[in-house]
């Protein structure tokens, strides 16, 4: 059975950057959709940034412009999420998802389309 595990996040000022890292075990992952998304109390997750099977196409968020990237790294069996010029705003839980691609580059963006999630990492951005 697969275990998603994220880490990476913290505490960081406004314009800071952090580098979240979701990394599997007990399945290799290389065939698979994989998507990040946030969680704040009260609130729907969101979706953040989404990657193909094959890494050739990415999504994210309208919130996002540019400030965050996707990628993953087959050999490692992870996938990152490099966030930078980070506002307060983006304070939330941040979880790992992944789903079968069946070999096709689409991206989903919504959190019902995802099979299996990570238990998520606290991101802090403080004013």
């Amino acid at each position: 059975q697969v275990q998603l595990v994220e880490s990476g996040g913290g505490l960081v000022p406004a314009g800071g950057s952090l580098r979240l890292s979701c990394t599997a075990s007990g399945r290799s992952l290389r065939t698979y959709v994989m998507g990040w998304f946030r969680q704040t109390p009260g609130k729907e997750r969101e979706f953040v940034a989404a990657i193909s099977w094959s890494s050739s196409s990415t999504d994210y968020g309208d919130f996002v412009k540019g400030r965050f990237t996707i990628a993953r790294d087959i050999a490692k069996n992870t996938m990152y999420l490099q966030m930078n010029s980070l506002k307060p705003e983006d304070t939330a839980v941040y979880y790992c998802a992944f789903r079968p691609s069946y070999y096709s580059d689409s991206i989903y963006t919504a959190a019902n389309d995802y099979r299996a999630w990570g238990q998520g990492t606290q991101v802090t951005v403080s004013p």
